[in-house]
């Protein structure tokens, strides 16, 4: 055999080692980085369990399978024949016995070290199943087959699953490792007809066989179990007929077959047929055929089938009792009321309404983004996300109202070419400013002769300029932590001591950061560490970082809390909220588990996927457990990641706080401020409603037949939508009064339709009230009457004579109309249906503008600019008095002051003149219809608005 020179090896060894340490360095470079963030955000014990789990789960597979690996090659080795016949001089099997000779302890330790760490790599994956299974909880609920605790099939079956797999794979390695020894040492020859096996290779390989078949007799008595995860029957997830009256049979049976069969193979440790192994194998394969599926086809083909209302009846009961409990979808949680679904109403019954009508939304979250960006961005770098969020905050009288709410976050890719370098991306331009909000029932408004024209948001402002007093009043307007942030996105504060400030934080004035958040980089080895984290030389030779520098990453507020918190599925939609004066990202928590017998399994993703845009998609995997368990906020400022259980009650949280004590606050730490603020989340919201479409029913014979169930409508005003999950119309935000509630409330609400018809069948609603937190609540529509759903009320409203008429407003070559959001209210005991119209001319720098609203009731359409006035044409004179048509902080006829509001210079008053002089141009022309004109009233308005920032950056 060729050898290497003393050299090469040395090359060979050296090139080795520095291929090691490069990923071993890195990998340990990035844990670094992340023990000091969860240092920095005070979760240390989550990255230290982790990494123990991890490290732990991975060491105890690779020594296990390494040892039983290294056991029989070492066995095989030892017990090779002392005389083995060569086939001749080019015989490569001798060339391989000697060097496998003159290297036995390298092969002998070498193969087993490297199986065992690629075990060992895989095996630290599922530490997550062995720390359910340390800290496992009783559900408090049995199985209807086994009478076992849910908690065996949800942390503990998971877990002796793991184990049995990882007994076939060290089983399967030692046999091919032991096959292989013995063919290259001569205990098994191919010469010969039948070839030739040493007694040693034997027994060896007849061990291992047995085991392995041991070990499938174990696995066939744990299949019993997972059949109430079966999905033999379309219909439903769990046990079948044939599943129980086959199948579970069947697997007993093989299992006695195999422990036989695993016998048959340790017998020839005594004796030298091999044949009764041979024939103890067949028997299994024939068994598993005959008995595993062809009688179980049978019984399901001529049985099953033709009778199959009745035979699954009991296995239909029993999902629908699971799947309710495990989706919270039960009676207990969900009141289902049959309501009238009334189509004539007199006017003065819809003007007493005075908890829906006032509040009715007439901003939608999901088109009105660039008009935040247009009106209130200020410079550049700010920017919003795409979807707006929807909260609720209490006016100056006390009233409960809807908001639109963003924040105003530092967006670095929108700064320009000449502002594009290190030092403006990561030291100047660090932080966002300000929390904006819009009451989400009004529009700016021009007030002539009793008529009025829609236009913009009414603007609440807290940032730097007004020291954070706004409307909604905050103590830090700075934003640190946004979504608009990508991964890496670090800003460097702070700097040397007396230094001047460097951050930029308004035209007059600069800003140095004072918060908790971030990790020191002031000394060189952190610097360092960091540079090379980011691939950046910068880090060592900028002066802009001092010996009191911090850096601040991991700003996305989804992102911190899924690094706290590895074990929850997060909502797709962060939202922020002034708690007691600081802006929080609440985000909200799943815990979630696809291993709860009988409990229907549904693919996560699908479900929560419909038209909404701007949001995190969740990913598409099978559950059919779901728990809103916890809430978490991230302060905007210093990046404060807080956990909180809002169901204590939930088992999954309990296993996962005992794995991770400490790092979920009780629900009694909750402020009341904060709980104010908590909204139902739209994705749990979205499982539970599209499996209320099948499981409100109670009766097995109606699930059967799915005649009774219902469908998530397409979304009507997603114009070239398919049919499907993404096509599916969202859940809205609402302050609505519906049914005995004493007062408005803010809820999350969805139409439901008749499968496969558009007519409507029920209306669903979550409450985000503090006192009826998470009640679902279904009005069902009688079948006795079609009630229209939101497609054909959309078709309706479309071709109705009045938005005929106006077709040119739609349809015109300048100008984008744009639909809102379809809101569906009960109303007076009757469906009424509201959606906005913007228009948008089409151009860049464009954003959109209330220009109509569209009201439907009982066939009849309203088209007006105001909703007041709409519902005077649906329902008569007088309908519209409930509405709000004026903002409180304003007298009747005021315009608008756009924001900055301080029109004290000369520049700015002349300013805000011709911008309402151009609202005024603007309101003509829209009334005129004459989109010409109107193109160019919107360019004398943006030309105003240009003006006024520019009076103000000016110091105005």
């Amino acid at each position: 055999m060729p050898k290497l020179s003393r050299r090469s090896r040395i090359l060979l060894i050296l090139g080795g080692i520095v291929l090691v340490a490069l990923i071993a360095g890195s990998r340990m470079l990035g844990t670094y980085v992340d023990w000091l963030w969860y240092g920095e955000v005070g979760y240390r014990g989550v990255f230290t369990t982790q990494l123990f789990s991890r490290a732990g789960l991975g060491v105890a597979a690779a020594v296990f399978l390494g040892l039983v690996l290294g056991l029989n090659l070492w066995i095989a080795y030892r017990n090779r024949p002392v005389f083995v016949p060569v086939s001749g001089p080019d015989d490569p099997l001798a060339r391989y016995r000697t060097v496998a000779t003159e290297r036995s302890r390298l092969f002998g330790l070498g193969i087993p070290i490297v199986v065992g760490v690629i075990g060992g790599l895989a095996a630290q994956a599922d530490w997550q199943t062995l720390q359910l299974f340390l800290h496992s909880v009783p559900f408090g609920q049995v199985d209807p087959e086994f009478g076992k605790d849910i908690g065996f099939y949800t942390f503990e079956l998971p877990f002796w699953r793991l184990l049995l797999s990882w007994a076939f794979i060290a089983v399967t390695v030692s046999f091919i490792g032991a096959l292989i020894t013995h063919y290259i040492f001569g205990g098994i020859r191919l010469a010969g007809r039948s070839g030739q096996l040493s007694m040693p290779a034997r027994v060896q390989l007849a061990i291992l066989a047995g085991l392995f078949v041991l070990f499938k007799a174990v696995d066939y008595f744990l299949d019993r179990y997972d059949l109430l995860l079966s999905q033999r029957n379309s219909l439903f997830t769990g046990a079948s007929y044939t599943d129980l009256n086959a199948v579970m049979p069947a697997k007993l049976i093989l299992m006695c077959i195999a422990v036989f069969c695993a016998l048959a193979f340790f017998a020839v440790i005594f004796l030298k047929n091999v044949q009764i192994p041979a024939l103890a194998a067949v028997l299994l394969v024939l068994s598993s055929v005959v008995v595993g599926a062809v009688w179980p086809a049978l019984l399901e083909q001529f049985s099953v089938r033709p009778n199959a209302n009745q035979r699954e009846a009991q296995s239909i009961e029993r999902n629908l009792e699971a799947t309710k409990a495990a989706f919270g979808i039960g009676p207990d949680k969900v009141e289902i009321t049959d309501y009238p679904g009334r189509t004539q109403l007199q006017p003065s019954e819809v003007a007493a309404d005075k908890g829906t009508i006032p509040n009715i939304r007439l901003l939608d979250p999901n088109v009105l983004a660039p008009t935040f960006t247009q009106l209130t961005q200020q410079y550049n770098f700010y920017g919003f996300t795409d979807k707006l969020d929807v909260d609720r905050y209490r006016d100056a009288d006390g009233n409960l109202r809807d908001y639109l709410v963003a924040l105003r976050e530092l967006n670095t890719d929108g700064l320009a070419v000449n502002q594009q370098n290190w030092i403006n991306r990561h030291t100047v331009y660090t932080h966002g400013n300000g929390f904006v909000a819009a009451p989400a029932d009004r529009v700016d408004s021009t007030f002539e002769e009793g008529k009025t024209q829609g236009g913009y948001p009414v603007f609440q402002i807290s940032d730097v300029a007004n020291n954070g007093q706004g409307a909604i009043p905050v103590e830090q307007p700075r934003v640190y932590y946004g979504e608009l942030v990508g991964r890496n996105d670090y800003v460097i504060v702070g700097g040397n001591a007396g230094e001047a400030p460097r951050e930029y934080d308004t035209d007059q004035q600069q800003y140095t950061y004072t918060g908790k958040g971030g990790v020191p980089v002031g000394n060189l080895f952190q610097r360092l560490v960091f540079g090379a984290y980011y691939g950046e030389r910068n880090f060592l030779f900028s002066g802009a970082i001092g010996d009191e520098s911090k850096i601040i990453y991991e700003r996305n507020p989804r992102d911190r809390v899924q690094k706290v918190a590895p074990w929850l599925k997060l909502d797709g939609d962060p939202y922020p909220a002034v708690i007691n004066g600081r802006i929080k990202w609440i985000v909200d928590g799943y815990t979630t588990l696809n291993n709860y017998p009988y409990s229907q399994l549904t693919e996560l993703g699908e479900a929560t996927n419909d038209t909404l845009t701007g949001v995190e998609r969740l990913p598409n995997q099978q559950i059919n457990y779901i728990r809103n368990s916890v809430k978490a906020t991230v302060d905007a400022y210093d990046g404060n990641v807080e956990l909180y259980a809002v169901d204590e009650q939930d088992p999954v949280l309990k296993a996962w706080e005992g794995v991770f004590p400490g790092v979920v606050k009780p629900a009694s730490e909750i402020s009341p401020e904060l709980r104010d603020h908590f909204r139902y989340p739209e994705d749990i919201f979205k499982v539970q409603r599209k499996l209320l479409t099948e499981y409100h029913v109670d009766n097995p014979g109606d699930f059967f037949s799915t005649q009774t169930f219902w469908e998530v409508p397409s979304d009507p005003t997603s114009r070239g939508n398919v049919a499907g999950s993404e096509g599916q119309q969202p859940p809205y935000y609402v302050l609505a009064q519906i049914g005995e509630q004493k007062e408005p409330t803010f809820q999350l609400t969805s139409a439901l339709t008749a499968l496969r018809r558009q007519n409507m069948s029920a209306w669903v609603s979550a409450s985000s009230d503090p006192d009826d937190y998470g009640k679902l609540s279904v009005l069902r529509l009688p079948t006795n009457t079609l009630t229209p759903g939101p497609n054909q009320v959309q078709n309706q409203m479309e071709s109705t004579p009045e938005v005929t008429e106006n077709r040119t407003l739609f349809n015109n070559p300048n100008v984008n109309a744009i639909f809102g959001n379809l809101l569906t209210l009960p109303v007076a005991g009757g469906l009424l249906y509201v959606e906005p119209i913007y228009i948008q001319r089409n151009e860049q720098e464009s954003y959109p503008q209330l220009a109509r609203v569209l009201v439907s009731f009982g066939g009849k359409v309203g088209f007006s600019e105001t909703l007041q006035g709409a519902l005077d044409q649906v329902f008569g004179s007088g309908a519209g008095d409930a509405t709000q048509t004026e903002d409180p902080q304003r007298p009747p006829g005021q315009q608008p002051t756009p924001p900055g509001q301080d029109t004290s210079s000369p520049e700015m008053s002349k300013a805000v003149g011709d911008i309402r002089a151009a609202l005024e141009h603007v309101r003509k022309a829209q009334q005129s219809g004459n989109f010409g004109d109107l193109g160019t009233a919107y360019q004398e308005l943006d030309d105003a608005i240009r003006r006024f920032e520019q009076a103000q950056g000016n110091g105005g």
